[in-house]
């Protein structure tokens, strides 16, 4: 069956700027960085083998645009290099964090962090550190598949700012559950969130617009 249509919603920022270098303890970091009407940002990181392309990247990219947040998409330094076996985790999150140093120094608005299956951890552990407002999961990988022993549920309990979980009800993965301060969103689909765009963008919209402010004008 062919699935409906999806509308989209109108996008009223500017064009990204060129993408930029910016230097972490690893190696450089890559941001694209689509200007809002401020003051708050949202940060996204990839999954570990993927690119800023993902569907469920720019789904929320468009949806945060549109709401008026700058959005910054976050290469790591592994990628940038053109590797695609991602870093440890402690050199992932400190070339995170430098990112969020240069964004916070550039910006100086709130800023939420952001990304999907792996990117979507590293936003976890480094949500206190980076004093985020708040943190958006795009397919949190809950445990490696077949493997539901090896949870990484602490990671996703870390954060002491608002966390909303976007998941797909046959992932692999896993489905987190609810908890205080953590909203999960089951749609249809797998790891992917291919399958229901619409679903992704009220999620997502929704949720930003109850933790940051509106811009003005």
């Amino acid at each position: 069956m062919t699935e409906p249509a999806v509308t989209e919603p109108a996008v009223i920022t500017a064009p990204a700027a060129p993408a930029v270098q910016v230097d972490t303890p690893h190696g450089p970091a890559r941001i694209t960085v689509h200007h809002g009407r401020g003051p708050a940002a949202l940060l996204l990181g990839h999954g570990a083998g993927g690119g800023i392309g993902a569907p469920d990247l720019s789904a929320a990219t468009r949806v945060a645009r549109a709401a008026g947040l700058h959005v910054v998409l976050v290469e790591q330094p592994y990628r940038v290099a053109g590797r695609r076996a991602p870093a440890p985790a402690a050199q992932l999150d400190a070339a995170w964090l430098a990112v969020v140093a240069h964004v916070r120094a550039e910006l100086g608005g709130p800023l939420v962090f952001g990304g999907r299956s792996s990117g979507a951890r590293v936003a976890c552990r480094t949500a206190t550190a980076g004093a985020a407002a708040g943190v958006l999961c795009l397919a949190f990988p809950v445990h490696p598949p077949g493997r539901p022993e090896k949870d990484r549920l602490a990671e996703l309990a870390a954060p002491a700012v608002p966390v909303l979980v976007v998941q797909g009800e046959r992932d692999p993965f896993g489905r987190p559950e609810p908890a205080p301060g953590r909203e999960v969103v089951l749609l249809r689909g797998d790891h992917s969130l291919r399958s229901d765009v619409a679903g992704l963008t009220a999620a997502v919209g929704g949720w930003l617009s109850r933790i940051v402010p509106a811009p003005a004008g």
